[in-house]
Parts: structure tokens; C-alpha cells; sequence
């Protein structure tokens, strides 16, 4: 228990606390829920394509491909992957390669291989990016490194990015650790924000439209019901690790003192 205890001391100086968990009866969607049961038209007439991974679900495990395939008069040119890969099966730090998905038959265009970035010709003759990945609110992990650099793509080719948003694993009113100095920055701490920044995907995407990419025409799809100082366990929702060592939810809090090292 003191090495518990030790921890609990070490994410206090972080600024972050476990605080009450206690559940909350508020129902929550995630920003896919949202697009799909109020939003529908958002891409209506589109081509698009979609940047996910296993944890892009909705609170039923259903896949957010197929929820977007789903849509009326939505085309799914191709998939995106991050680090870690499309379906999770890739180590930290692995370059994935890009291969067809068997479950959709789509193909997938890797962003953790040769290049970080998309590729010249994979954003020709789309609408839109949709972006759809559980995050941990920590600075050193990787997919909103990943996020940056579509947007930052997108703007450049014209194309729309929509961010289907998700909450912060810690509560988004956990904020602390040092901010990044500018020239330091790589693929595993990318903007100057605090160690642990308390943003969602979303409002990651609009800090990043605002100081980096003005031009780009960016679509946030908001979470419905959900407050700042709820963590993942008020929502009752089903836990996909986002990678190997995120099995739990609550790992995230260890992760944030942990990371970097």
C-alpha cells in the first residue's frame, strides 16, 4: 500500500486527484451517438473518410466505420489509423503498416508507419476527416500528435475535419505538469500545453484550429450530458484500452505521472 500511497502523493503534485467516483444517473452519449441519433445530416452527401481505432465505438461496442457507413448518403472512401493500429494490435512505438481491414473491407491507411502525416493522394476527393479516438488527457500520448497532424493536412488540401468529441478519462478539470517548450516539440509532445492538459479530442481540435491551422474548416460534434468534473467511471459506459498499457480506465491516472518515462 505505500507504493499506492506514493503514487496518490506523486499525481497531488501533478494537480490530480482521484477525488469521488461516485456514479452519476446524468446519461451521457459520446460525440458519435450525437452525430448519428441528432446529427445525421452533418455528412450527408459527403465523402469522407475515418480516423479511428477500437475505441471508436458507441456505448453499445458498435463501430463508429460502421455507424458512419451507416448514414444516409455518406460514402467511406478509406480508413486512418494511429499508433497502435486500427483494431489495437500493434506494440508502442511499432510502425504500422497499411493493409485492407477483413471486417469492412476498407482500406487503411496507416499514420504511425514511414510517415506520421497523410500521404500525397490519400486526402484527394474527400469532404471530410472524421476523427473518433478515446484519448488520455496526457500530453506524451500519441493521438493527439496524430490529430494535429491531419489537421494541419486538412487545411493545406481543403478538407473539413469533424471531431466526434469524448471525455477526458481523468475529468477535464484535471490540469498540471510543466508546459512544453516550443523547441522541444515532437511526435510525442506536439503543442505547448501542460503535461496533463484537461481537453477533450474537441476542444484539443479547436486550440489547434486557433493557434496553428485558422483555415481549417473544423466540425466538433459534442458529447451530450457530459460535465468537466466527471471521470470515466461516472458514465457507466464500457472501457476499450485505447493501447496496451490503458487496460482500465483508471489507468490513465497512473499513466499521467508514468508516461513520460
Amino acid at each position: 500500500m505505500r507504493s499506492l500511497g506514493g503514487i496518490a502523493l506523486a499525481l497531488t503534485f501533478l494537480g490530480i486527484g482521484f477525488g469521488a467516483m461516485a456514479s452519476s444517473e446524468a446519461e451521457v452519449w459520446p460525440g458519435v451517438e450525437v452525430l448519428v441519433r441528432e446529427q445525421p445530416e452533418l455528412l450527408a452527401g459527403k465523402r469522407v473518410a475515418v480516423l479511428t481505432n477500437v475505441t471508436g465505438v458507441d456505448r453499445n461496442l458498435v463501430s463508429t466505420i460502421d455507424l458512419v457507413r451507416g448514414l444516409p448518403d455518406v460514402e467511406v472512401a478509406h480508413l486512418f489509423s494511429p499508433e497502435h493500429g486500427l483494431r489495437g494490435l500493434a506494440y508502442a512505438g511499432e510502425e504500422v503498416e497499411n493493409f485492407v481491414d477483413p471486417v469492412s473491407g476498407l482500406s487503411v491507411i496507416s499514420l504511425h508507419g514511414p510517415t506520421k502525416t497523410p500521404p500525397p493522394g490519400s486526402l484527394a476527393g474527400l469532404d471530410a476527416v472524421v476523427y473518433d479516438i478515446q484519448d488520455t488527457g496526457h500530453r506524451t500520448y500519441t493521438y493527439v500528435s496524430t490529430l494535429t497532424h491531419l489537421m494541419e493536412a486538412c487545411e493545406k488540401e481543403g478538407v473539413e475535419v469533424v471531431v466526434l468529441d469524448r471525455p477526458v478519462p481523468i475529468g477535464g478539470d484535471k490540469v498540471g505538469g510543466p508546459v512544453l517548450d516550443e523547441d522541444l516539440y515532437s511526435f510525442i509532445g506536439i503543442h505547448n500545453v501542460p503535461q496533463v492538459y484537461g481537453l477533450t479530442p474537441g476542444e484539443w481540435a479547436r486550440i489547434i484550429k486557433a493557434e496553428r491551422t485558422p483555415d481549417l474548416t473544423l466540425t466538433v460534434v459534442p458529447m451530450k450530458g457530459w460535465r468537466r468534473s466527471m471521470v470515466y467511471g461516472d458514465l457507466g459506459w464500457p472501457w476499450v484500452a485505447p493501447s496496451e498499457h490503458i487496460p482500465h480506465w483508471e489507468s490513465s491516472f497512473f499513466y499521467a505521472m508514468t508516461g513520460t518515462l
